[in-house]
């Protein structure tokens, strides 16, 4: 089983949002753990304070790195003094300065035992928990939000479904977008005619062969209009 531990000052975010769809029958089937928690709980002070203002000035304050490392270490069990979490367990904090998460890095997070998600907020978090907190910074993409709850939801999203037994289908992650590095193929369903707009013949002909062999060209069709820059990855780890 894989356990979720959000670190944030807003857990009533996360209060309904996995009661649903796949996260929530993965939850039910035992497949998945997922607890968000109040980051004033590891405060010191009357004021239950998170946050201050950064040194050298500035706009904004900054989230202090006492509470965050103290939450951290007792929800994975590792002593100040270490320097090494255990196997199997990754500690990520969520900001805009992180490397891009992609369906790779979600396949190594879904191998995992525990994933600690540390959410940022107001204009960042004090560098030392990069430094020596966390194993991954990450961003779900170029532009900023308000905080990390919207990006821990879509990490914990994209990392249940890659879990055996989460999905209908064995196949379906394995098929899906940027799995294979390209995007999806085309799919149809009922009815075949629609407005005037058919199903391709090809779909309904039961050659197996010629069908994966048309979804294969209209996946490379669609990612070279949608998303040329993975093309260009690929061709540059080819040359690699």
């Amino acid at each position: 089983m894989l356990r979720f531990d959000i670190i944030t000052i807003f857990p009533e975010f996360f209060r309904e949002t996995f009661d649903y769809g796949i996260i929530r029958r993965a939850r039910a089937a035992g497949l998945v753990e997922i607890s968000a928690h109040d980051l004033r709980r590891w405060t010191r002070d009357k004021h239950r304070q998170v946050d201050d203002r950064p040194f050298g000035g500035g706009d904004g304050m900054i989230l202090k790195p006492e509470p965050i490392f103290e939450a951290v270490e007792e929800l994975t069990k590792r002593e100040p003094s270490d320097t090494n979490y255990t196997q199997g367990v990754r500690v990520v904090l969520l900001s805009p300065q992180g490397r891009q998460f992609t369906q790779a890095l979600a396949e190594e997070l879904a191998a995992c035992r525990q994933v600690v998600l540390i959410c940022g907020r107001y204009e960042g978090v004090d560098e030392r928990v990069s430094e020596a907190l966390v194993t991954d910074e990450i961003s779900i993409g170029d532009y900023v939000l308000s905080g990390g709850e919207p990006a821990a939801l879509v990490v914990v999203d994209a990392v249940t479904r890659l879990l055996p037994g989460a999905l209908g289908s064995e196949t379906s992650a394995v098929h899906e977008s940027f799995s294979e590095g390209l995007l999806d193929y085309p799919h149809y369903t009922r009815p075949p005619d629609f407005r005037g707009m058919k199903v391709p013949e090809i779909l309904f002909s039961g050659h197996h062969a010629e069908i994966a062999r048309w979804r294969a060209e209209r996946a490379l069709e669609k990612t070279k209009r949608n998303r040329p820059d993975l093309l260009e990855r690929a061709q540059r780890e080819d040359k690699d």
